[in-house]
């Protein structure tokens, strides 16, 4: 099932610095950042030898950042003791959330999408090398369903919202060459695009026909089928529908059968307005 939870390498937050993603070290109020970000993966809540652990930085150095993010309402302790995330980060995660006018307005497409097809329908925007699910819906019945969660990622070019997006971003094979840099794809499965060849000529293949297929490149026995969707922009993609389906359940070759009933779904939404 697809795993859109971020994978995190232990943090460094010795009292040099931690390291952060571009292998710079961080620095004050950085490094209390770090540990929120730690902290998140905990929905059971931590205890701050487990914590520092995981982190592998001197203990004090946690605690500090710890008392920090509870002065500020962003972690509490339980009764046991255990650091969970504040009731203030969750007040302003949920608040920014259901202001944004995309997953409002997208909202009942996912639920007609998901109930249409028995199968999870995303809404995805691109931040960077990755993509980052801003709205999710599961299908109404169906003993499996996908582990993917509000706020998740997963590699861009190993998706079918991904590739979307990167096709309107990547015009030539410079972009995708400059874009890939120094950081070799991550291979997810053995059907992931882990070139700048491959990658460039099936984001081609994506412009051209206006729609992505993810065949299982992110997670063995998932496909899906993305759509762009223009809630912010006339021109410019906001961000991707997808219809994330069971192989086994729902092949890719059903989802393509249903692409014109897709994009009649999406509607004004579906279409640049130039």
């Amino acid at each position: 099932m697809e795993d859109t939870q971020p994978h995190h390498a232990p943090t460094d937050l010795g009292e040099e610095g931690p390291t952060g993603p571009d292998g710079s070290r961080l620095v004050g109020s950085d490094r209390v950042l770090a540990v929120l970000k730690e902290l998140s993966r905990f929905s059971g809540g931590v205890g701050l030898d487990e914590l520092t652990r995981v982190i592998g930085s001197p203990k004090p150095t946690v605690h500090r950042a710890l008392g920090a993010l509870r002065r500020a309402g962003l972690a509490a302790q339980d009764d046991r003791g255990r650091y969970v995330l504040g009731d203030e980060f969750l007040r302003m995660a949920f608040a920014h959330h259901e202001a944004r006018p995309e997953h409002v307005r997208l909202r009942p497409l996912l639920d007609a999408l998901a109930a249409r097809f028995g199968e999870t329908a995303h809404y995805a925007v691109l931040d960077g090398r990755e993509v980052v699910y801003r709205a999710k819906v599961d299908p109404p019945a169906g003993a499996v369903r996908l582990t993917s969660t509000v706020g998740g990622r997963n590699p861009a070019h190993a998706t079918g919202v991904g590739k979307l997006l990167l096709a309107h971003e990547l015009g030539t094979l410079d972009d995708v060459e400059a874009w890939i840099g120094d950081s070799p794809l991550e291979r997810r499965t053995p059907q992931t695009l882990c070139t700048a060849d491959d990658l460039y000529r099936d984001l081609r293949t994506v412009r051209a026909r206006g729609f992505a297929c993810d065949d299982q490149e992110n997670e063995v026995g998932v496909n899906c089928l993305a759509l762009p969707v223009y809630a912010t922009s006339p021109t410019k993609p906001s961000g991707a529908v997808s219809v994330s389906a069971l192989a086994y359940r729902t092949p890719l070759s059903v989802l393509l059968d249903a692409l014109d009933e897709f994009r009649a779904a999406l509607g004004p939404l579906g279409e640049p307005h130039r």
